[in-house]
């Protein structure tokens, strides 16, 4: 069995570290060199930095602010927000991350996901998926349209968790679960898997999205989104490889330390 992962996540907009909940209300968290060296020192397996607005704001990522950080680390790092072409996964490498995260231009090019894994290798695509659950008041019977080389990753009346872009602002008509498979087809390495109905609750992950996506694909998942106490994380890595945190870590509450000998209590296989 794979160790499981304890890997913090430094969502920066404006150059600052911020967290908020359901990708809303943002909170300024620090400062991400600094923070970054703490978790680095703390004993982190990774470290994940999302430039949670490029998308949005229709960009380029933050090159400059990647490689400051990428200067303080010596363990895996990995690189999301605005990531659109083959030419900026390769600036991004260049520039110090080990992985790039790939959300919204996985939706919108899919083939962007195939070619960079085969240029780059799969160990370096990540997909992030952010998906929220289906309910009463936000089900919408539209479908993705889908190109001839597509698989059939539309929402159906049997769809539980819609996949979201753009930072959590737009809608794609995706079935989760079907996205997962259909990006572990594709060549994807890992998925990173926030729930944004848990994101920055503190009430818990959403084991059952996460579980759902763990046993339909091959590869790595890490959950995002929820954690509010030491249970919480070691439930969710009994059904999934790495668990990803922020508000936790930046704001004091835990140490990776705490977590991990927590984890080990509960008999996880922790690095």
């Amino acid at each position: 069995m794979l160790a499981k992962r304890i890997i913090p996540c430094l969502d920066v907009t404006d150059g600052r570290v911020v967290k908020g909940t359901h990708f809303v209300d943002l909170k300024d968290a620090g400062d991400p060199i600094q923070l970054a060296q703490q978790y680095n020192e703390q004993g982190a397996d990774e470290l994940v930095f999302l430039d949670i607005t490029a998308s949005s704001d229709k960009r380029a990522i933050l090159i400059d602010l990647v490689e400051r950080c990428s200067n303080q680390l010596f363990i895996p790092f990995t690189v999301g927000g605005g990531i659109t072409s083959m030419d900026i996964i390769r600036d991004v490498l260049k520039a110090g991350a080990d992985k790039v995260s790939i959300n919204t231009a996985a939706v919108k090019t899919p083939q962007l996901i195939k070619d960079s894994s085969r240029k780059f290798g799969s160990q370096c695509i990540v997909v992030a998926i952010d998906a929220r659950k289906i309910t009463a008041d936000n089900k919408n019977p539209s479908r993705k349209t889908l190109s001839s080389d597509e698989s059939d990753i539309g929402l159906t009346s049997d769809s539980q968790w819609e996949v979201y872009t753009h930072g959590g602002r737009n809608r794609t008509g995706i079935d989760a679960i079907k996205w997962a498979c259909y990006m572990n087809k594709l060549g994807a390495g890992e998925l990173l898997v926030t729930s944004m109905d848990a994101d920055g609750t503190q009430a818990g992950y959403d084991i059952a999205l996460t579980q759902a996506i763990s046993a339909t694909v091959s590869i790595p998942v890490i959950a995002s989104g929820g954690a509010g106490n030491v249970d919480h994380i070691t439930e969710v890595l009994e059904v999934c490889e790495a668990a990803l945190l922020a508000s936790l870590l930046h704001f004091g509450d835990l140490t990776v330390a705490q977590i991990k000998a927590a984890s080990r209590k509960a008999g996880l296989p922790i690095r």
